[in-house]
C-alpha cells in the first residue's frame, strides 16, 4: 500500500495534484498512500475512522487483561478481591461489540461528512503541526468532561438509571474492557460529547483536520480505558497532575454508585459538591492506616476492605432507592 513520493500515480491523483511529496513526512506519505489505495476519501476515511477507533480500544484493552491475570500486580489494584473473570471478559467483549457495530459504526460514517460540510479537512496534507493540534485537543477535552459530567448525572437519575445507565454498573469493580461496557442508548448519549466538540469547532472556526480528531479519539480512549482499568499506580497521571481523574477516582464511583460524575478532570466534582463522599472515604482510608502504623500488612489490608464493603454497601441502598424512585414515578404516571 506504500507508494514511493514520486510515483506517477500519486502525481497524477486528483486529489495530490500540485502538492509537494518531497516535503511530506513518512506518516503523510503513508496517509496519501492510504487514500489513493482506497481510491474514494468518504470510503477511506470511515473505513479508517472505523478501525482506529476498534484498534485503539481493544489494543490498550488487552495489557489490562493480561494485569488482571497476573497476581503480582494486585497490590496496586483498587479492589484487589475483584478480579474479572474469562467469562465476564467475554460477556464484556460482546456487549461491546454489539455497541461498536449497531451505534458507533453509523455515527463514525456520519461524523466525518458532516464535518467536512462544516469545514474540516481529511485527505489533505500537510498535517496541522503540534503547536495547532494541542489547544483544539485539550478544548475537546474541556468540553467533553463538562458534557460527561452532566448527562452522567443525569443518567443516575430515576427511569433513566434503571433502563440505561444500570448496565454500566454490572460491575463494582470496573476493568479496561468495560470502558464501553453500556445501553446502546448510553453510548450513543455520552459519545455524543466526544464528537459534538469536534463538530462546535468546525461549525465556528471552520479550521480543523480529521489528523487532530483521530489524536483526540486515541487520547480519549486511552483516557477512557484507563480510568476503568481498577489500577492505581504510582506513576499513574493523577499523581503527576492532581486534577486528573484517573481510574482512583472513577473506581469509587462504581463502588459507592455515587459521587465522581466527571470523566478526565476533578473540577467539576468539586465545584458542585458531588465528591463529597468520595473525599470522606480517602480521609478514613488515611487516617485509618496512620492509626495502625505498627499493624501487619493483612491487617491494614482487612480494615480497608472492611472500609471498602460499607462504602459499596451504602453504594447498594442508593442504587435501590434510585430505581424504586423510577418505580414509583411509573406508577404514578400510570
Amino acid at each position: 500500500m506504500a507508494f514511493n513520493a514520486t510515483s506517477s500515480t500519486i502525481l497524477t491523483d486528483p486529489l495530490y495534484a500540485g502538492t509537494d511529496f518531497s516535503s511530506l513526512t513518512w506518516l503523510e506519505q503513508q496517509w496519501v498512500a492510504w487514500y489513493i489505495w482506497i481510491g474514494n476519501p468518504i470510503i477511506a476515511t470511515g473505513l479508517m475512522s472505523f478501525l482506529l477507533h476498534e484498534i485503539v480500544y481493544f489494543g490498550r484493552a488487552f495489557p489490562w487483561i493480561i494485569i488482571d491475570s497476573m497476581p503480582y500486580f494486585r497490590k496496586w489494584k483498587l479492589q484487589p478481591n475483584k478480579v474479572p473473570t474469562a467469562k465476564e471478559q467475554w460477556e464484556c467483549t460482546k456487549q461491546v461489540l454489539i455497541s461498536h457495530f449497531t451505534i458507533e459504526l453509523p455515527a463514525i460514517w456520519l461524523f466525518h461528512p458532516t464535518a467536512e460540510a462544516l469545514g474540516m479537512t481529511t485527505y489533505q496534507v500537510p498535517f496541522p503541526t503540534l503547536k495547532e493540534m494541542a489547544p483544539q485537543v485539550f478544548l475537546f477535552f474541556f468540553y467533553e468532561d463538562l458534557f460527561h459530567y452532566l448527562a452522567h448525572k443525569a443518567l443516575h437519575v430515576g427511569i433513566l438509571y434503571k433502563h440505561i445507565h444500570k448496565i454500566h454498573h454490572k460491575y463494582s469493580a470496573p476493568f479496561g474492557l468495560a470502558a464501553e461496557y453500556a445501553h446502546p442508548a448510553e453510548v450513543f448519549i455520552l459519545g455524543a460529547g466526544t464528537i459534538t466538540g469536534p463538530l462546535l469547532y468546525c461549525y465556528f472556526t471552520r479550521n480543523l483536520h480529521i489528523f487532530t480528531v483521530y489524536v483526540w479519539i486515541v487520547l480519549r480512549l486511552f483516557q477512557a480505558i484507563d480510568a476503568h482499568s481498577g489500577y492505581d499506580f504510582p506513576w499513574s497521571l493523577q499523581h503527576i497532575l492532581p486534577f486528573w481523574s484517573g481510574a482512583e477516582h472513577h473506581d469509587f464511583h462504581h463502588m459507592a454508585f455515587t459521587n465522581n460524575f466527571s470523566t478526565s478532570f476533578r473540577w467539576w466534582d468539586r465545584i458542585f459538591g458531588t465528591d463529597n463522599k468520595y473525599r470522606e472515604y480517602c480521609e478514613r482510608v488515611r487516617a485509618t492506616k496512620k492509626q495502625m502504623k505498627n499493624a501487619t500488612k493483612e491487617q491494614i489490608q482487612a480494615l480497608e476492605q472492611k472500609i471498602m464493603d460499607e462504602v459499596e454497601l451504602e453504594g447498594q441502598r442508593a442504587e435501590a432507592e434510585v430505581e424504586a424512585s423510577a418505580s414509583r414515578k411509573k406508577e404514578k404516571v400510570l
